[in-house]
């Protein structure tokens, strides 16, 4: 199971901002992906088709890969 808290803040927050300027995601918006690092293996939001800004998938895209930079990734599966 994949555990962030184990890591510092300057940690995420590097991989964080390496993961939003990898995906071309502002970094004002990067708040919006934090509790999903919080909860890595909990309940993520999905696409609602409604055209939001920043989309779910989106934030879920850039979660996974600062997850993954951080040497953690997810290991449940992502809702459907």
């Amino acid at each position: 199971m994949s555990d962030v808290t184990d890591s510092t803040p300057a940690d995420l927050d590097a991989a964080l901002a390496r993961a939003s300027a990898e995906l071309q995601f502002p970094s004002y918006y990067q708040a919006c992906v934090r509790p999903l690092l919080r909860n890595p293996e909990g309940h993520w939001p999905r696409c609602c088709g409604g055209g939001c800004e920043p989309c779910a998938q989106t934030l879920i895209q850039v979660a996974l890969r600062t997850l993954e930079l951080m040497g953690t990734p997810r290991q449940a599966p992502l809702p459907d």
